[in-house]
């Protein structure tokens, strides 16, 4: 038996099964995602099951050795595995691109075919525009159904350009800054965040009392820090360890 197709849960249990099946290991195997498992309506109408196929190698393949997992540093963002969970065959595939990297090859056509292929591995067909200015480059995503990819409070989105960076900088000869955006997220997550700010700005001065956000990202702690940097009344501050640093906002 060389091919098997298998569901399960998640995309990750219905490889399990596969594997069980065939009685190999991760690295001897290809994987084809055939359907993403779906919660469906209220959380039971028309759910549906991962479904995968598995075929097997001839045999090992030294540059599969260490796919089955995608390794990312202490820095990577907390929700990388989480938020990108449902996609380990193409960031797989992405880290032993990123291993190897060829040539003279674009580092931003790497990260648009990264970002496309990855979403292709969520169901989602999308375009990117990238622009470029003077210290980082934006990539724009455009598609349906875009929800899916940005997560909750962006947290997918983010896990997403981290991972593009790295895959955009393995292509590169200097150090390249990639932020990711789609449906002009970043705009609107911004005037939420500096929204936030200014109300328990007032919330610390009303009631005397420190104020300790939840934990967030850096780039979001670093919006909050400069909206109220020029208050009179209030000052801020961080405290904790990622993946847990918080914003405090205090009375001056």
């Amino acid at each position: 038996m060389t091919k098997v197709v298998t569901s399960g849960k998640t995309v990750e249990d219905a490889v399990r099964q596969g594997l069980s099946q065939l009685g190999v290991s991760r690295e001897r195997v290809t994987v084809n995602v055939l359907e993403q498992p779906s919660k469906g309506f209220l959380g039971w109408l028309g759910v549906k099951k991962a479904k995968v196929e598995l075929t097997l190698l001839s045999e090992p393949s030294p540059e599969t050795t260490h796919a089955a997992e995608l390794h990312v540093s202490a820095q990577a963002p907390s929700s990388v595995g989480q938020a990108l969970s449902g996609t380990e065959p193409v960031a797989q595939e992405a880290q032993m691109n990123m291993e190897a990297p060829t040539g003279l090859v674009d580092p931003y056509e790497e990260a648009v075919r990264f970002i496309r292929e990855t979403a292709a591995g969520m169901g989602l067909d999308v375009e990117v525009d990238v622009r470029h200015r003077k210290d980082e480059s934006t990539l724009d995503i455009s598609g349906p159904s875009l929800g899916m990819l940005i997560g909750r409070r962006g947290q997918t989105l983010d896990a997403l350009q981290y991972l593009t960076n790295i895959v955009a900088n393995r292509h590169s000869d200097k150090f390249i800054r990639i932020v990711l955006d789609a449906e002009q997220f970043r705009a609107r997550r911004q005037k939420t965040l500096e929204d936030l700010a200014d109300r328990l700005a007032n919330q610390a001065i009303r009631y005397g009392k420190e104020v300790v956000l939840e934990p967030m990202p850096s780039q979001e702690r670093k919006l909050i820090h400069a909206k109220l940097q020029q208050h009179a009344l209030v000052r801020t501050y961080s405290k904790g360890d990622e993946p847990n640093r918080r914003v405090v906002i205090a009375k001056k």
